[in-house]
């Protein structure tokens, strides 16, 4: 006897191997260049084990004096030596499953809902993934300030609405002390990630500049030379007396880096014949191995399972930084 199933319809390899219509590569943050991804990352995150080690080159010590050349034959120069760093990084794991009965697609109208689950994917994945990049800056913030005296953040935020002035509320001059907090490495900013009713403040302030993308077909707000990532993910957090406080994330080109790696099974079909009282139920499962790793940090302690969930990430205890500050292409304002 002849039954259309799900696999009738969906050819898994197929599936796996179409392009994502809404992935990461897609999203604001992506696009505005703070993401590095390359193959030696995407190696990394499919290859054995829970963590990558990322090493780096530390800068050569710009304090030391150079040596004054003589005519001397016994006097030797001094000479120095680069050594490496290494920034630790954890992997994620992770899965969503999507769930429909035979008997829905028998009885609905219109599309049927496992065409609905495919068109929708990507776009959830690519918003898993930008929750897990905004933790991860919170996590950074957290850190900083408990750990290296904050020098990465400036809050000028009230805690109460009466208090609340034009100084409190985000203003071009305690922007530019974010800034400035990288000291003579600040122009490597190059975006900056804004809550909407921060840009909101923006442009009451006719502070935002809208330039045309390479192929002018759009236009994109900037804000003193830096792109605006628009994302109500961005951090809000309650004043202790009322009102509210609203993080803005400045970011440096490649300030994070992302790879891709190779899951056993990237999508598996499972039916279960016996379920819905034997009416049919089939599963649609997608899986994904990620690294997305700030420059300059490494990770700390151990997460309750095999990955870091997003409330771990956003935890000051899963970050170190192993950089000199202004060697990290980041930086906070807090503001109302």
């Amino acid at each position: 006897m002849a039954l259309t199933r799900l696999s009738d319809i969906i050819d898994v390899t197929v599936f796996q191997d179409l392009p994502a219509v809404n992935s990461p590569i897609k999203s604001a943050f992506f696009e505005s260049g703070i993401i590095n991804a390359n193959p030696l990352l995407d190696s990394l995150a499919s290859a054995a084990g829970k963590t990558a080690e990322l090493p780096f080159w530390k800068d050569l010590d710009g304090t030391s004096e150079v040596n004054y050349s003589n005519d001397d034959p016994t006097d030797v120069a001094a000479t120095q030596k680069i050594t490496q760093g290494e920034q630790s990084a954890r992997k994620a794991f992770i899965n969503k499953g999507w769930q429909v009965a035979d008997l829905a697609s028998e009885v609905a109208m219109g599309t049927r809902a496992m065409d609905a689950i495919r068109a929708r994917t990507d776009t959830y994945f690519m918003r898993q993934w930008q929750a897990r990049l905004i933790a991860t800056t919170n996590g950074i913030l957290a850190d900083n300030v408990a750990n290296d005296s904050g020098d990465m953040v400036i809050d000028v935020a009230a805690e109460a609405v009466a208090d609340q002035t034009k100084d409190t509320r985000f203003n071009r001059d305690a922007f530019t002390t974010a800034v400035f907090t990288l000291g003579d490495a600040s122009s490597e900013l190059t975006a900056v990630g804004f809550h909407s009713a921060v840009l909101a403040q923006a442009v009451k302030n006719d502070d935002i500049v809208y330039m045309p993308d390479s192929q002018g077909s759009l236009t994109i707000p900037t804000y003193m030379g830096l792109r605006v990532i628009v994302d109500d993910g961005l951090t809000v957090t309650a004043g202790t007396t009322d009102g509210f406080k609203y993080t803005s994330v400045l970011f440096g080109n490649e300030a994070f880096g992302y790879g891709v790696g190779s899951p056993e099974v990237p999508v598996e079909i499972e039916r279960s014949a016996a379920l819905g009282n034997g009416g049919g139920i089939e599963t649609l499962f997608i899986r994904n191995t990620w690294i997305l790793h700030p420059f300059g940090f490494q990770n700390t302690g151990t997460p309750s399972g095999v990955s870091y969930t997003n409330a771990e990430l956003a935890g000051a205890g899963s970050w170190d930084r192993v950089v000199e500050r202004k060697n990290v292409p980041l930086a906070f304002l807090v503001s109302n």
